[in-house]
C-alpha cells in the first residue's frame, strides 16, 4: 500500500492498481523525486499533468503538495478507476477539486488539448513496453505544451536508454535508484 508523503494529505493511504500490469514508483524514488522538485519550488500553485498514471500517486503527491491543478491521464479502467479513488481521497482532504482523471491514452489526449492548455509539471511514468519511437512522439506532442520554467520527469528501467528529446526540449539531470532512473528535463533556452 502507497501513501501520500507530504503535504496536506500527507499519511492518506493510497489505493494500488491489482495485478502486476503496472509498476508503483517506490517510496524511496517518490521521496527523492519530490525532495528534488520541492527543492526547485515548482510544485507551489503548479498546473501538472501527470501521464501513464497508473494509480496517479505522483499526481496526487503534487496536489498534497500544493500544486492548484492535477489531470491524470490513464488508458487501462482498472487504473482509471484507482485514479478517481486516489483524486477523490485527495481532493476530499483538500477541501476542493485539485485532481481530474481522464481514462484515455496518453496521445489521444495531447492531440485534443487546446493551444493555450500549457502545464509547468509533466511526470511520466510509461510502460517499459512503450518503445523509444512512441515515447520520443509523446514528448514531442508534449514540447509545445509547456510554460516557461517547465520540468519534465521521464521515470523509466535503469536499463533504458536515454529518451530523445525533441527540438525545444533539453535534459538538464538525471538519476539511477536501482532499477529505476529519472531523467528530468526542460524547455530549451532561446
Amino acid at each position: 500500500m502507497s501513501r501520500i508523503i507530504a503535504g496536506v494529505a500527507g499519511g492518506i493511504s493510497l489505493a494500488n492498481v491489482p495485478g502486476d500490469r503496472t509498476r508503483p514508483t517506490t517510496d524511496r524514488v517518490k521521496e527523492a523525486l519530490f525532495s528534488r522538485l520541492d527543492s526547485y519550488g515548482i510544485l507551489a500553485g503548479a498546473r501538472v499533468l501527470d501521464l501513464f498514471a497508473g494509480s496517479g500517486a505522483l499526481g496526487v503527491e503534487s496536489a498534497s503538495r500544493g500544486a492548484a491543478e492535477v489531470d491524470l491521464v490513464e488508458l487501462s479502467e482498472k487504473a482509471a478507476a484507482v485514479c478517481r479513488r486516489n483524486a477523490e481521497l485527495v481532493n476530499k482532504a483538500l477541501g476542493r477539486t485539485v485532481v481530474r482523471v481522464s481514462r484515455s491514452g496518453v496521445q489521444p489526449f495531447l492531440d485534443r488539448l487546446h493551444s493555450y492548455d500549457q502545464w509547468d509539471l509533466v511526470l511520466m511514468d510509461p510502460p517499459y513496453t512503450l518503445s523509444e519511437t512512441e515515447l520520443a512522439e509523446v514528448l514531442a506532442s508534449l514540447s509545445p505544451r509547456l510554460a516557461d520554467g517547465a520540468v519534465v520527469v521521464v521515470e523509466r528501467s535503469s536499463r533504458s536508454p536515454e529518451p530523445v528529446w525533441p527540438d525545444g526540449l533539453e535534459r538538464f539531470a538525471d538519476k539511477k535508484y536501482g532499477e529505476t532512473r529519472l531523467w528530468y528535463a526542460e524547455p530549451a533556452r532561446q
